[in-house]
């Protein structure tokens, strides 16, 4: 156990396992509150980070100690339903237990080390939960994945990270086998199956035979514990590392201040498990003793969100704004949420018409938050503050969150810039390592003392920050620099418009243009289109600058996300400029 807990905890842990104190009467026992409050003060920046960190066994570990000592209500740690009647409920001990099997299946039969690779692409299903924390357990870096990847995506993959070994399902499976040949460091293939495949091990098989006794590796702080694959707008993914505290640690605070977790809480993310914020429940539940719930849900379906709302004890929600346009949508009085009280967003910009929306029928704020792969969370609104609506809230601490030009020079409030995190004359721990292989990459990420994020905002001021697009997002158009959420916000207010992507196209004469692609309410969908099209660029007009207006509009019966529900606008952007020129360049 680490030192600095070990004061904190030892009467906990001595009266957990048995050890009695004088008079063979157990000792007081200690408040897990004030455990969690050491490790939300290392998150915030306001103590040190130690030397020596492993999430298991410090946070999970503890947990299941405190869990049988009684200082956890009795609800489970992790939860998972299908939607046809099956269930895995599992409280810490029970985790802890199916963990270390796992751990024991990755370095015995699988012989990995610390420090090995290993891909994880899996639908919602449990081993998914299973196999990271096995992976954290033995040192092994895990690299989530998303299960629609093809063939050149896990190929690519496989080979940049060097990876060992894979777990997948049945659907993936032969996609892995058709390029495995030209993965030479893929030793051996997991498969999460009640069937068998040549050249695959089944890893339910192997988790009921393994021993439920494992030693959890002691790892550093700064060790590795996962590789993210994050797209650019030009060339291949890049690798972004965490460490065992960048994640470990650094998502405490904000689970309990933006998330707003107790050990009572039930926390459902509709992220998939290929995305970051999987990651993110994991790490900003689990530290607060809060249960992380999971439906299985094959494809996102309004009326089977809304359904699960109503038949279990969610007390908090995580979804992406799309999925939350989709909700609004419903009838939404025809359901009881009777145990959620608090909601919340991020992956892209929420319209304030949707918040208005999700807030009058539901009565519950939608909290949202900013962050990246490369980061914890960034930006939020908090529990219990201000919300300003179309605003993605306040910097999260320990991050110095600032608007600077491209030298790095802090703005004046109000001004339009790139949304940077300060990285000198201190690193925050809470921070991406690099980018791996790729040191060209980290050093150009940076300027002056400050990451740029990509992103484009400005910061009022009172401090609240507004994003206006990414930088490759934002249209120049005669000169005049127009965020795509401000002109997708001002249609999202008329009826007719269900869902809006913006995007520049080319223009002869301005050189871009903005163009809107719009899924139509159903109301709407006979009307005459150019009759439609015109009273929606008047519609714009009258909310937002005139200038910002859709010059071109096309009607679509759905737009391209990714499977976790957000708006591929760079999908739309290639098919307005070509595959060959990519996106337009931007002014400086």
């Amino acid at each position: 156990m680490m030192p600095w807990l070990r004061g904190r905890v030892l009467k906990v842990l001595r009266s957990a396992r048995g050890f009695c104190g004088p008079h063979g009467q157990p000792p007081p026992l200690l408040d897990p509150q004030d455990i969690v409050a050491t490790w939300e003060a290392i998150s915030l920046g306001r103590q040190p980070v130690p030397e020596y960190f492993n999430f298991a066994h410090d946070v999970l570990d503890m947990w299941s100690q405190l869990e049988k000592a009684g200082h956890r209500p009795p609800i489970p740690a992790f939860w998972w339903v299908n939607g046809t009647g099956a269930e895995v409920k599992w409280n810490f001990e029970q985790l802890g237990q199916q963990s270390r099997r796992a751990a024991n299946v990755l370095r015995d039969t699988c012989s990995l080390q610390p420090g090995d690779r290993m891909m994880l692409v899996l639908p919602r299903l449990p081993e998914w939960w299973l196999v990271s924390v096995a992976c954290i357990r033995t040192g092994v870096v895990m690299i989530p994945g998303v299960s629609q990847l093809t063939e050149k995506d896990l190929k690519y993959r496989l080979q940049a990270s060097r990876a060992k070994s894979i777990i997948t399902s049945d659907s993936l499976a032969p996609r892995v086998d058709a390029i495995s040949a030209d993965c030479p460091s893929l030793q051996t293939k997991l498969l999460v199956s009640d069937s068998s495949r040549p050249g695959w091990m089944n890893f339910r098989e192997l988790l009921r035979e393994a021993s439920t006794e494992h030693n959890c590796v002691r790892t550093k702080s700064q060790d590795p514990l996962a590789i993210y694959f994050t797209s650019g707008t030009t060339g291949a993914p890049k690798m972004v590392e965490h460490s065992q505290a960048s994640y470990g640690l650094g998502f405490v605070a904000s689970g309990r201040h933006w998330v707003d977790l107790t050990k009572s809480d039930i926390f459902w993310n509709t992220s998939d498990t290929g995305w970051v914020k999987a990651a993110w429940t994991l790490f900003s539940a689990w530290p607060n003793g809060s249960c992380i719930f999971v439906h299985e849900l094959p494809r996102v379906d309004a009326k089977v969100i809304l359904n699960t709302l109503s038949s279990f004890p969610i007390t908090t929600l995580c979804c992406v704004p799309t999925i939350f346009r989709l909700l609004v949508q419903e009838d939404l009085t025809r359901y009881q949420f009777q145990s959620l009280r608090h909601c919340l967003t991020g992956g892209e910009a929420l319209n304030p018409d949707v918040r208005e929306k999700w807030k009058s029928q539901v009565g519950l704020e939608l909290h949202e938050g900013y962050g990246q792969s490369e980061t914890v969370v960034i930006c939020a609104n908090s529990k219990g503050m201000k919300i300003k609506s179309g605003s993605m809230g306040k910097a999260s601490p320990p991050y110095d969150v600032q608007i600077v030009d491209d030298e790095g020079n802090i703005l004046s409030p109000g001004e339009e810039g790139n949304v940077a995190v300060r990285v000198r004359p201190a690193r925050p721990f809470c921070f991406f390592s690099c980018y791996l292989d790729n040191p060209e990459k980290t050093e150009a990420s940076e300027r002056g003392d400050f990451y740029i994020t990509g992103d484009r905002a400005h910061k009022d001021k009172d401090g609240y920050f507004w994003f206006m697009g990414r930088n490759d997002d934002v249209i120049n158009s005669s000169s005049y620099r127009i965020g795509p959420v401000e002109v997708e916000s001002a249609l999202a207010e008329h009826p007719a418009v269900l869902e809006a992507a913006v995007v520049s196209s080319p223009d002869p004469i301005r050189g871009e243009v903005v163009k809107a692609f719009i899924v139509l309410s159903p109301t709407y969908s006979s009307q005459d289109p150019e009759k439609l099209t015109r009273e929606l660029q008047e519609h714009v007009k009258r909310v937002t600058a005139p200038y910002k207006y859709p010059r071109k509009v096309t009607f679509v019966s759905e737009l391209p996300k990714t499977v976790s529900g957000k708006i591929q606008r760079s999908k739309l952007r290639s098919q307005e400029w070509g595959e060959t020129r990519g996106s337009p360049r931007k002014a400086p």
